[in-house]
């Protein structure tokens, strides 16, 4: 089986890399547009389609909440299409329709972000429309208290999932008091305290030049990007009166908390600090996370815990970069009974990776698939936008895209060994068990 499995992952890898040689990510054209008030973007110009997507970020998120109205920025996130200028909410979003526009916004720990795809005949028109709500969303008592109750629905559906409750759990293992333990969605304390006033004066603070990033693919020129960029954004303050969020102080002890619920399996996320995305360590960091759990069939976790016992049906690992903290963790369910055997073998893989390395053979096949599917991320104008975006959070550069696979290609087998064992600490993981996990005494 696990020959089987190895077999269809490198075929997989060569069909990937079929694709990639017929549509290289390296060959799109970046192009950096300067508008007359200051703004940057980056942009793609593709003319096949009649569509634009756009993807901003403005830096700032929920890890700024105040601890008795968490879920602010959340809340900010849901309202911005419920009404703006002098459209209610039913007749902001009839016009949305009648633009066949999308238009959604989301509130991470560091950022808050949004998005809009629209039609080439409708571009002015849609912007026009992002405008209004970026800079005179209406909060009308109606809609808020609608939103209000539909946030709380969430939460509280979200307080009964299982997953949801251990990774919060780990958060606040690994994190301790600082926000980054804190749901970004929010409390329902939170989201019941949060008032129309508390959402103006976020959004007074929140939306500034100064910290905002843009990426555009699409049918759309340089110039008339530069115009209605100014039309939309030129209008914000310069600068953002969001605070600067500390860094965490994680401690490197080695924690264990069991949460006893009613249910048949036990889910198992452990983890500890990881990597920052500017550590000169991170892609050799990745490479070994692939190798352990983060590539799927194939990886040692995956071959361990769940081909050769058959403790689970899904293990994985993966890397997780906030802009003060990086994070590493690991995750499973098993049966209550096979719990004890899982994390035993969970922890020993970890260690494994940490203390030897992946293997030639290893390193080599995870660089193949990591380079071969890397164009599949930039198929669709909205996926392009995306990823450019992601590539400004983390300050990768512009040029990021023609240097990823040199980069990948360069990496040694030393530098992943020494990667491993700097993210990988078997003895020091924080731990969450919850379920009823029959443990040996």
């Amino acid at each position: 089986m696990i020959r089987q499995f190895r077999l269809f992952c490198r075929a997989l890898a060569a069909a990937v890399l079929v694709i990639a040689a017929a549509a290289p990510a390296g060959a799109l054209e970046i192009k950096k547009v300067t508008t007359p008030k200051g703004l940057t973007a980056w942009l793609v110009e593709d003319h096949t389609v009649p569509m634009v997507a756009v993807n901003f970020a403005f830096a700032g998120g929920a890890a700024a909440d105040p601890a008795d109205k968490s879920g602010l920025a959340s809340f900010l996130s849901a309202m911005l299409d419920e009404g703006a200028g002098k459209l209610t909410s039913q007749q902001f979003q009839a016009r949305e329709e009648d633009l066949a526009m999308r238009m959604s916004f989301s509130a991470g720990q560091d950022w808050f972000s949004g998005s809009f795809k629209t039609l080439t005949r409708n571009r002015d028109a849609s912007f026009a429309m992002l405008k209004l709500a970026l800079n005179a969303p209406r909060f009308d008592e109606g809609p808020l208290e609608r939103v209000r109750r539909q946030l709380l629905v969430s939460l509280r559906s979200k307080s009964q999932n299982p997953d949801h409750i251990a990774f919060s759990a780990f958060r606040k293992l690994l994190f301790g008091k600082h926000p980054y333990a804190r749901d970004a969605d929010g409390s329902e304390a939170g989201v019941k305290a949060v008032t129309a006033d508390d959402l103006r004066a976020l959004r007074k603070k929140l939306f500034a030049r100064s910290g905002l990033l843009i990426a555009v693919s699409g049918d759309i020129d340089a110039k008339t990007l530069a115009r209605l960029l100014d039309e939309t954004f030129g209008g914000l303050p310069e600068s953002s009166g969001m605070p600067e969020t500390p860094k965490p102080v994680i401690t490197p002890a080695a924690e264990t908390k069991i949460i006893s619920r009613p249910i048949p399996q036990t889910i198992i996320v452990m983890g500890n600090e990881g990597l920052l995305r500017s550590d000169p360590d991170f892609i050799p960091a990745y490479i070994a996370n692939f190798i352990l759990g983060g590539g799927g069939f194939g990886s040692r976790l995956t071959e361990e815990v769940r081909e050769k016992r058959g403790l689970t049906y899904s293990v994985y690992s993966a890397m997780y970069a906030y802009r003060k903290a990086g994070v590493f963790f690991a995750s499973a369910g098993t049966r209550n009974e096979k719990a004890p055997e899982a994390l035993k073998v969970m922890k020993a893989e970890i260690a494994r990776m940490a203390s030897e390395g992946p293997t030639e053979k290893e390193l080599e096949e995870a660089k193949t698939y990591l380079i071969g599917s890397y164009p599949l991320r930039y198929d669709s104008n909205a996926k392009i936008a995306a990823n450019l975006l992601a590539i400004q959070r983390d300050h990768l550069g512009i040029d990021y895209i023609q240097n990823r696979t040199a980069m990948i290609k360069a990496v040694t087998l030393e530098q992943v060994k020494k990667a491993a064992r700097k993210i990988l600490r078997a003895e020091g993981l924080k731990t969450i068990l919850l379920g009823k996990p029959v443990l040996k005494k």
